[in-house]
């Protein structure tokens, strides 16, 4: 196997803890070619479809790639911006924050503010995982924290950004050290920003009749076959009601973007809103946890079809809460969150005593003095 050349070496640089924030990806363009690259792509992970690829592939060839991409491209230019994709604009934006965040915990506690470069890497699609390790690398980072922006684990997601991951590190020569977060669907700051950001809307909006918390839905042999990912749902939804100081009878999970025939995670979000809608309820508003950036799947599935199915099964007013993007309290969760990971990588800084040490650990992980 060739490896690939290493970065040029120098014994006076300063070695750096690179960042690596993993989401799923995006076509490159609202148009039936590019998202029928982006699908070849995604849909012949066998993390995503589970199927002996002797059966899945003339499925996959002769008939998804030659009718789903038109009707997908159609859906990504219901909500495509200015600036290109929704997924991939807030994920930059996140990891652009994060970095800011990022270096100014590190010059306050005594750190150089570079330390942690921060990169995006998308599953499938650009920008990839490969090409963020190299540019890690290239900035001379010797360990690498592998945070994928998944909060409730799946092999479908999760283990598919650990996968590209690992496919990269194959052809390195000089391989870094390695730490990946499974997941944070518990985290305390995660939690609370996602609250913050209900009680945002509300406070400009008003309450809903019903809360819908939507999670992207697998098929439910995932669950039988030993995914934690229901699971995680779950309790990533009651942390969350609780933080809202929701009643049982205020609030509904649900599963979305049910593919094929097979049963997947229920109840089915689409079947919830018709029979919410059917029964007088007059507001619902959906709130989509899983997704830490808005994407096909909230904008279009959500904002759009799911509008259409509530109203036309009778319901009045229907409101897609946006996910946690660029959500202050968010970008410092994610803070918070890849400091905790760091811990035992972040050598003391120059010139820090034993006495002074766990004051500057405090700081740099926001802890109370």
């Amino acid at each position: 196997m060739a490896h690939a050349p290493e970065p040029p070496f120098t014994h006076d640089r300063t070695p750096r803890i690179g960042i690596l924030l993993a989401n799923l990806g995006t076509p490159d363009a609202p148009t039936p070619a590019a998202v029928r690259r982006y699908l070849a792509q995604f849909l012949s992970d066998p993390r995503v479809i589970e199927i002996a690829p002797w059966a899945w592939k003339p499925i996959l060839h002769g008939v998804v790639l030659r009718v789903r991409p038109r009707r997908s491209a159609k859906k990504y230019e219901a909500i495509w911006t200015r600036d290109g994709s929704p997924l991939l604009v807030f994920s930059q934006r996140q990891r652009t924050l994060l970095l800011g965040y990022l270096g100014q915990r590190l010059k306050a506690a005594g750190y150089p503010a570079d330390l942690c470069p921060v990169e995006l890497g998308m599953n499938y699609g650009n920008p990839s995982i490969a090409s963020a390790i190299d540019r890690l690398r290239r900035s001379h980072c010797e360990k690498i924290l592998v945070l994928p922006l998944f909060p409730q684990y799946s092999a479908s997601t999760t283990a598919s950004s650990f996968d590209a991951v690992v496919a990269q590190l194959r052809v390195m020569r000089r391989v870094p050290a390695l730490r990946f977060v499974e997941s944070f669907h518990a985290d305390d700051g995660y939690i609370k920003a996602l609250a913050q950001t209900v009680n945002d809307y509300w406070m400009k909006h008003g309450r809903p009749q019903r809360l819908l918390l939507s999670f992207h839905g697998m098929p439910r042999r995932t669950l039988d076959l030993g995914d934690p990912y229901h699971c995680f749902c779950q309790v990533t939804a009651r942390l969350l009601v609780r933080e809202l100081g929701l009643a049982a009878d205020q609030w509904t999970l649900t599963f979305q973007s049910r593919f094929g025939k097979a049963t997947w995670l229920q109840p089915y979000t689409a079947e919830v809103l018709k029979t919410l809608g059917s029964q007088g309820v007059a507001r619902v508003d959906v709130f989509c946890p899983g997704f830490v950036a808005d994407c096909l799947e909230t904008l279009e599935e959500i904002g759009i079809e799911g509008r259409a199915t509530f109203m036309a099964a009778g319901g009045r007013e229907f409101h897609q809460i946006p996910c946690l993007n660029q959500h202050p309290r968010w970008i410092s969760a994610l803070a918070d969150l890849a400091f905790r990971n760091l811990a035992g990588w972040l050598a003391p800084p120059p010139d820090v005593d034993a006495r002074e040490l766990t004051k500057v650990r405090a700081r740099a992980l926001g802890a109370p003095r």
